[in-house]
C-alpha cells in the first residue's frame, strides 16, 4: 500500500471518529492513478523527464539521461540506462561503451553519430550500474514509447536484453535472438549486444558487426 493510500484512510478514520462511529466497514479507496498525456514535442517531453522524481533512481542521480542525436532520425538505438559518465554529463553512451557504439555505427553503418538518436530504457543511473528493477523500467518506459513515437525511426536497435525485453515483452536470451528481424509496432526492431557486453566479452565482437551489416542493409532496403 503507498502512503498516500495510508494517508487517505487515516484522515477518513479521524473524521469518523470525531463524528461518534466506533466501528466502521472497511474502506474502499478508488484508484485515483489517471493516464498521463504526454506531450507531442520532444523539448517538452525532455522538460518533464528532468523533473521526473516516479522511481527511487531519482534520489541517487545526478543528472538525467534523456538522450540525444537527429529528432528525425532514421535509426534509434536503445540502452539499458546510464553508467557513472553518462550520469556526470547527462548525455547517453559517452564512456567506454559509448565510444566502441560510435564506432560500430560510423565504420559499419557509415552514418555519423549525431545522425542517429540513442536513449536508455530507464533515464537515470542505476546504482552501481545494476540492471534497473522492472518497477524502475516500467515507470520510465512510458517517457521512451513517447520518444519512440515523436523520433518515428524506421528501424529501432535494442542493445542488449535489458532493451529487447521491456520493448517486447519477451525474454528470449539476446545470443538467441541477435540478428534476428523482430515487429515493434510499425516499425523494425533489430537486437543486438550491449557495447558493454561486448567490451567483456571480445569474441562476440564478429556477430555483432554482422548484426550491423543487417541493420545497414534493411536500412537501405527501406
Amino acid at each position: 500500500m503507498t502512503t498516500e493510500k495510508k494517508h487517505k484512510i487515516l484522515k477518513n478514520l479521524i473524521l469518523l471518529k470525531w463524528l461518534g462511529y466506533r466501528y466502521i466497514d472497511p474502506i474502499k479507496i478508488e484508484n485515483s492513478k489517471k493516464k498521463i498525456n504526454l506531450p507531442n514535442k520532444l523539448e517538452d517531453l525532455r522538460q518533464i523527464v528532468l523533473n521526473c522524481h516516479l522511481c527511487q533512481l531519482s534520489k541517487t542521480r545526478k543528472n538525467v539521461v534523456f538522450g540525444e542525436g537527429n529528432p528525425n532520425a532514421k535509426i534509434m538505438f536503445i540502452g539499458e540506462g546510464p553508467g557513472a559518465t553518462e550520469d556526470e554529463t547527462g548525455k547517453p553512451f559517452v564512456g567506454r561503451a559509448g565510444q566502441l557504439l560510435t564506432k560500430m555505427i560510423e565504420n559499419v553503418l557509415d552514418i555519423k553519430r549525431e545522425d542517429v538518436y540513442i536513449a536508455n530504457i530507464v533515464k537515470c543511473r542505476p546504482p552501481n550500474n545494476r540492471v534497473p528493477t522492472e518497477e524502475e523500467a516500467k515507470t520510465c518506459l512510458a517517457y521512451l514509447v513517447k520518444q519512440i513515437d515523436l523520433i518515428n525511426p524506421k528501424i529501432v536497435v535494442a542493445l542488449g536484453s535489458t532493451s529487447y525485453r521491456y520493448l517486447t515483452n519477451d525474454n528470449a536470451p539476446i545470443s538467441k535472438i541477435r540478428g534476428e528481424i523482430v515487429k515493434y509496432k510499425d516499425k523494425i526492431l533489430i537486437p543486438t549486444y550491449h557495447p558493454s557486453f561486448l567490451l567483456r566479452n571480445p569474441s562476440k565482437k564478429k556477430e555483432a558487426y554482422l548484426d550491423m551489416l543487417k541493420i545497414k542493409s534493411v536500412l537501405w532496403e527501406n
